[in-house]
């Protein structure tokens, strides 16, 4: 196992000056909802919202992390729900402005739920998606190790998550667990809040058993707090096991109905006819066992100060906060709390128990106060120096290849790593690539044999001396690839913490996720939250579409290819060519890693093409202008000799029938031109820029679809026909629109293509019905 070093801890602030800073947290949480709903204007009636039962189970466990534990170099993912807290923290550590405090959810204002790219104040991780920014940590502790395999100067915090309990139903969150890499990282630390209440419920079951079972069999180490000291104190009076005894074994619901009695209901409920039990209630004054039956370990923080340091560095931690849910707020425990809103009453009289005040309800602490002091030494402590910011490298737009012979899409891509590593090497050490188990049949073997594969040490390849073995697994720290499990949610998410590495750490990397085509649906949610967090990507689909014609309709993708035309920060492309999988790859890694780069998606295909049907013009200056307008979304393949009577637009892997199409067409007197099309989402950007809705060039319609070779237009593709349709608003002509819209089918390709209407008869026919 590897250990992460880690300076002294330093000893912690006294617990009357934390239980200061908790009581303010929480205020300020409660407040900045409060204000987003009850005190902001709101013309539209519509409803804000907000978690104040969510946030209040939090706040204790924040105050210990925070103020007691956390370093600079560390790095928090704060569960969605309990964003206030986060911004309450940051404000009094001098890091939030006070005017964003009443803008919760407002335009411009704090985000619903943490945001690296949105909030005015330092978010680590961006959360939201359950799950999504629970696992997180896991990938940039990843991507840390990577770099600093590397050589870059990135540090050795701690990866922190703070979790809700439902959140843990995600099977995110234990497809991350189970990966094998993930057991080593002992930079790792879940702390999960067992508030036992899910959005419309108490969760029956008691739970947490079961899942310190789970991560402990993963390899981590498992730490509880369920009891604060006012419960253990009782416990150690006569009576105590038995109380202990209770609480343990009743119901999440039992004991959640026990926080809403009074003293005299809990005299009555609380013995369940044990007379022990009975005894050591009825010992106890009215205020102790109000306050015993609430006094969990999520609520103590000298109990989680001592969790904190208990942590061993060299395996990942997960620690168990019981909590309650609300707690401190008049809806504690209320199994209908978790969108519950104080009301202005309530709130005054949470001001006034808090010694806090509605009308000014924005109060740092004064200056000179020992809670000032502990808030001014936190924010020194925390203070992060800026990173130095390493540019990206210079990525060539042209390795002057003109493949020949026959090629698939998917092979091109191998070929091209290959290139870069020859032609940019600087360029080729900044590339990760990423596969869930399926590096061989993507055709990546190759590009692996060359780079290795990367791990956090060194490993003996048992295969090395085995002449008959293709595909070379050297795993050292020197190598590129990283291989994961069959769990395409992992893959993503280690891409998009890969892809942010030039924020969080001034080093830019280029990574590349290669998966099989029908599951980019099953990443993509994933996927898309880490765009939106700032995780630049190329996210490689292959093979796709029913022209896997053997696999069946299982494997074949059908709605993949829309998937950049909607997925903002994305731009999609579906090469027919080898030599337009290389420009597109090229022109997709000059947008990583850097402020006003994208990700990008690449749909490949194992369709053997003839390249010569690409026609790459010899012309050094021809070719320089096909390749712009290939990275632009579509080129003129074919011109017919006289103005078009019908113009086929198609892409990817159907090219070739689109071109016999073609000629067949033209044997019969009516000319067509053939567009080969290779993002559909660049062309649809175009066409808004021109009606002026945005800001863009518009160049690429004019080149590819000329107005006065303007015709009634037939697209194809293999997938569903809507992603093309609305070229025909390029011209506003009468078009038909073929691609595919059932599941597949096995068999041949000829066979495939025709029952999805696909092949040359079907295009023919359709342009047929166009003209006169």
């Amino acid at each position: 196992m590897t250990t992460v070093a880690r300076q002294p801890e330093a000893a912690a602030p006294p617990v009357e000056v934390l239980r200061q800073v908790e009581r303010r947290v929480l205020w300020l949480a409660t407040s900045i909802v409060h204000h987003a709903n009850r005190v902001r204007p709101n013309p539209s009636g519509l409803k804000v919202g907000g978690h104040q039962a969510s946030s209040a189970s939090m706040v204790t466990i924040a105050t210990a992390l925070w103020f007691t534990h956390l370093r600079a170099e560390d790095r928090v993912s704060v569960k969605p729900h309990a964003s206030p807290v986060l911004h309450a923290v940051n404000y009094l550590l001098g890091e939030l402005d006070e005017r964003y405090l009443p803008t919760l959810r407002a335009f411009g204002g704090l985000q619903a739920y943490p945001s690296r790219a949105k909030d005015p104040d330092p978010v680590d991780y961006s959360t939201g998606s359950v799950g999504i920014g629970a696992t997180a940590p896991i990938w940039g502790g990843l991507a840390r190790r990577y770099l600093a395999s590397k050589g870059a100067d990135v540090g050795s915090g701690r990866q922190y998550s703070l979790v809700g309990d439902a959140e843990l139903d995600e099977g995110a969150c234990w497809e991350a667990i189970l990966d094998p890499m993930v057991a080593e990282l002992g930079e790792v630390v879940w702390i999960v809040d067992v508030n036992r209440q899910s959005l419309d419920r108490v969760v029956p079951n008691i739970g947490v058993p079961r899942l310190q079972g789970m991560f402990a069999a993963a390899g981590w180490q498992v730490l509880t707090v369920k009891y604060g000291r006012v419960l253990d104190e009782v416990f150690a009076r006569p009576g105590g096991a038995a109380l202990r005894r209770r609480i343990d074994e009743m119901s999440n619901p039992e004991y959640q109905r026990l926080l809403r009695c009074d003293p005299a209901q809990l005299r009555e409920r609380l013995p369940a006819g044990d007379r022990e039990l009975a005894a050591l209630v009825a010992g106890l004054d009215d205020a102790t066992l109000h306050t015993a039956v609430r006094n969990l370990g999520g609520h103590d923080v000298a109990a989680l100060v001592d969790a904190l340091a208990a942590i061993d560095d060299t395996r990942p931690t997960v620690i168990f906060a019981y909590t309650v849910k609300g707690h401190g707020l008049p809806t504690e425990g209320h199994p209908q709390n978790h969108s519950s809103l104080l009301t202005t009453q309530q709130m005054a009289h949470l001001a006034e128990s808090l010694g806090e005040s509605v009308d000014r309800p924005w109060s740092r602490f004064p200056d000179g106060t020992e809670a000032a002091l502990l808030c001014a030494a936190t924010a020194e402590r925390l203070r992060r120096r800026p990173a130095p910011s390493t540019p990206p490298p210079a990525i060539p737009t042209d390795f002057g290849r003109t493949p020949g012979g026959t090629a698939t899409t998917q092979a091109a891509l191998g070929r091209a790593l290959l290139d870069l590593t020859r032609s940019a090497p600087d360029a080729a050490g900044r590339v990760v690539t990423l596969c869930p188990d399926v590096s061989s049949s993507t055709n990546l073997a190759g590009w692996v044999n060359k780079v290795g594969v990367w791990s956090s040490r060194e490993r003996t390849d048992w295969f090395a001396d085995d002449p008959e073995t293709i595909l070379h697994w050297r795993e050292r720290p020197t190598g590129q690839h990283v291989e994961l499990g069959i769990a395409e949610t992992n893959l993503v998410g280690l891409l998009g913490e890969l892809g942010a590495t030039w924020s969080r750490w001034g080093e830019p990397l280029l990574p590349i996720g290669v998966l099989y085509d029908p599951f980019v649906e099953r990443a993509l949610e994933p996927w898309s939250f880490g765009i939106y967090a700032g995780g630049q990507s190329i996210l490689v689909g292959t093979p796709s579409g029913v022209t896997l014609a053997s696999e069946g309709g299982a494997h074949q993708s059908v709605t993949t290819p829309s998937v950049g035309l909607e997925q903002p920060g994305c731009t999609t492309y579906e090469p027919a060519f080898a030599v337009d999988v290389e420009w597109t790859l090229l022109a997709s890694l000059a947008r990583l890693g850097r402020p006003d780069g994208g990700s990008a998606y690449l749909r490949l295909s194992t369709r053997p093409v003839d390249q010569t049907l690409a026609a790459v013009p010899p012309d050094p200056a021809a070719r320089e202008h096909r390749r712009r307008q290939v990275v632009a979304g579509a080129y003129l393949l074919r011109r017919s000799a006289s103005p078009p009577a019908v113009t086929l637009a198609a892409m990817g892997a159907v090219v070739p029938e689109a071109l016999a199409a073609a000629e067949r067409l033209d044997r019969t007197g009516v000319p067509a031109d053939v567009v080969c099309v290779t993002s559909p989402g660049l062309l649809f950007d175009a066409l808004h820029a021109r009606s002026g809705r945005t800001d863009g060039p518009t160049w690429i319609l004019n080149a590819a679809f000329p107005a006065h070779r303007s015709a009634p237009l037939v697209t194809v593709l293999d997938g569903h026909p809507h992603t093309l349709a609305f070229l025909a608003g390029v011209h506003r002509v009468r078009a038909a629109y073929l691609g595919v819209t059932r599941f597949g089918q096995s068999g041949d390709l000829q066979d495939v293509h025709r029952h999805h209407g696909l092949d040359a008869d079907a295009i023919v026919g359709a342009a047929l019905g166009l003209t006169p």
